[in-house]
């Protein structure tokens, strides 16, 4: 599991895209991206003009750091996602679309990813009626997610979703808002994804 560090605005400037690192705040015209889209730093009035290299890299670092993904976790899901038949970019950004953690904030039950994660970790998450801890867990179509039983759990979850009750649930999950519970209609598809990601820019760089 990969934890953003430090001034998480920062990230989202310097690699010019907003990534959703701070829950509601990346949802408003308080985002620094919105705000001063220019690079953080002193002498950062204009961005340098990237290399064919440097564009594919920066593609890879917003998806490791939307997902909180480390190198080799990535790396992992690129091998895997080649492996398959078909787009190796559309199954790479469905994995990671996937992650448990992502589907908890997606379902709005957290304010950010970092808030999700905590929320697995922390016991307060069920997955189909069993305790889940591990943020990576892959979901399939069909899977129920809610909070643990007890008021703790789901007065987290409660806070969030009324938080973030204004925001478009995506058309792959459903939520069922009095009873906290969300389900994962079906597996996601690249038109639905609201990451804007550039998958083939990834996978260009990863099979080098």
């Amino acid at each position: 599991m990969a934890r953003v560090l430090g001034p998480k605005c920062r990230i989202c400037r310097r690699l010019a895209t907003k990534l959703f690192l701070k829950g509601p705040r990346c949802e408003t015209q308080h985002c620094a991206v919105e705000k001063n889209n220019r690079p953080p730093g002193q002498h950062s009035e204009k961005r340098v003009r990237l290399t064919d290299y440097g564009l594919h890299m920066r593609e890879v670092q917003r998806a490791k750091k939307t997902y909180g993904v480390m190198h080799r976790q990535f790396k992992k899901y690129y091998l895997e996602a080649a492996a398959q038949p078909g787009n190796t970019g559309d199954h790479l950004m469905q994995m990671l679309e996937r992650r448990l953690d992502n589907v908890v904030r997606r379902l709005r039950f957290a304010s950010s990813r970092d808030h999700a994660r905590q929320l697995i970790r922390h016991g307060h998450i069920r997955l189909n009626g069993k305790k889940a801890s591990i943020p990576s867990l892959q979901v399939e179509a069909g899977d129920v997610i809610e909070p643990a039983k007890r008021e703790l759990s789901r007065k987290l979850v409660a806070e969030a979703v009324t938080l973030r009750k204004d925001l478009e649930l995506p058309s792959w999950l459903k939520v069922e808002e009095e009873a906290l519970k969300g389900t994962v209609v079906q597996l996601p598809t690249m038109g639905e994804l609201r990451q804007p990601l550039e998958s083939q820019l990834i996978v260009e760089y990863m099979s080098r």
